[in-house]
């Protein structure tokens, strides 16, 4: 193989190659790491990343952003834990249903809401899910009382803290019930982006509305379901959140919308729009998951794990922008 093609390759593949030298950093640097109650719980840890990252792809591959799903989060959750309490549920089976449709339906409602505003009424992406992310925020704590909720029943956890196939080293079982609803999730929307005609529309709209438009494309249409995707995402990452706790509590989620963008943008999303993959975001976020979980347990401060987290995202746009130069 040609000098050039093996560059060529590297450059391609670059968040792999980064997620492949980390792995090997951090084995080396701690014995742990490659231990398999830690792949476990990584695998585990990428999880609310990952489902929010992929609602972001849609929106992002259009060129826009969305920086509220952190507080879509907190709402969606405790309206899953309200719900749940409400009903009078117990079982494992009806706690994971209901929480889904809460997340399911009140996500849809949020993102299409901001899709509203931003397709049909021209808001600018950013300031509209900047004001939107405090008034979301706001509301978590206005419907939740101010505090979190309490005294949800056993099965409630199930879908955040629950685990299959239990045995000898692992009693609690071995498989995150999180890492399959997650994995599920994750195929589904690679599919509808990679395999239909809306996910072709999703891409021409983002390298270019006008062009789309005129080829018969309704461009706010695409804009609101994307928009609603990245609703209903943000929505199940929050109520897997509420599960892993056992309550819906109004902070959760908050930050974590600048995760999800960084995986997003590592994963090759391109910020100005019209390139993207669902699949590849999720490489992105394994490169988070494993710089988070390797400062902690080489006991690296969580102040300088926010420091790195925000240097990644500088080195990843600069890299969008290298290439569009070199694409131009």
């Amino acid at each position: 193989m040609k000098k050039d093609n093996v560059k060529q390759l590297i450059t391609d593949n670059i968040v792999v190659v980064v997620l492949i030298l980390l792995v090997i950093g951090f084995s080396i640097g701690n014995s742990t790491f490659l231990k398999t109650a830690n792949v476990i719980n990584l695998f585990g840890q990428m999880c609310l990343n990952a489902l929010l990252a992929t609602g972001l792809t849609y929106v992002i591959i259009l060129g826009g952003i969305d920086i509220s799903v952190g507080s879509s989060m907190a709402i969606t959750g405790i309206l899953a834990a309200q719900a749940v309490l409400a009903l009078g549920v117990e079982s494992t089976f009806a706690c994971m249903v209901i929480s889904i449709l809460v997340g399911l339906v009140a996500g849809a409602i949020i993102g299409l809401f901001i899709g509203w505003l931003i397709a049909y009424r021209g808001l600018v992406p950013m300031i509209c899910t900047l004001a939107l992310m405090q008034a979301f925020r706001g509301l978590a704590y206005i419907i939740s009382g101010g505090g979190p909720v309490y005294g949800l029943p056993t099965g409630f956890s199930m879908l955040g803290a629950g685990r299959l196939i239990k045995t000898e080293s692992f009693k609690t079982g071995i498989i995150p019930v999180i890492v399959i609803f997650t994995a599920i999730v994750v195929v589904i929307f690679h599919i509808i982006l990679t395999k239909t005609v809306f996910g072709r529309h999703v891409f021409a709209v983002g390298s270019n509305a006008s062009v789309a438009h005129m080829c018969g494309i309704d461009t706010k249409l695409v804009t609101l379901k994307c928009h609603m995707i990245c609703g209903i995402t943000a929505g199940l990452a929050g109520i897997v959140a509420a599960s892993k706790v056992n309550n819906g509590h109004p902070n959760t989620g908050d930050g974590y919308e600048m995760y999800a963008i960084a995986a997003t943008v590592l994963g090759g999303t391109s910020l100005s729009g019209g390139t993207g993959s669902v699949a590849r975001a999720m490489f992105g976020c394994a490169i988070i998951a494993v710089i988070n979980n390797g400062m902690t347990l080489m006991e690296i401060s969580a102040y300088w794990q926010k420091v790195v987290i925000g240097v990644i995202i500088i080195l990843a746009v600069m890299l969008d922008m290298a290439q569009k130069k070199r694409a131009e």
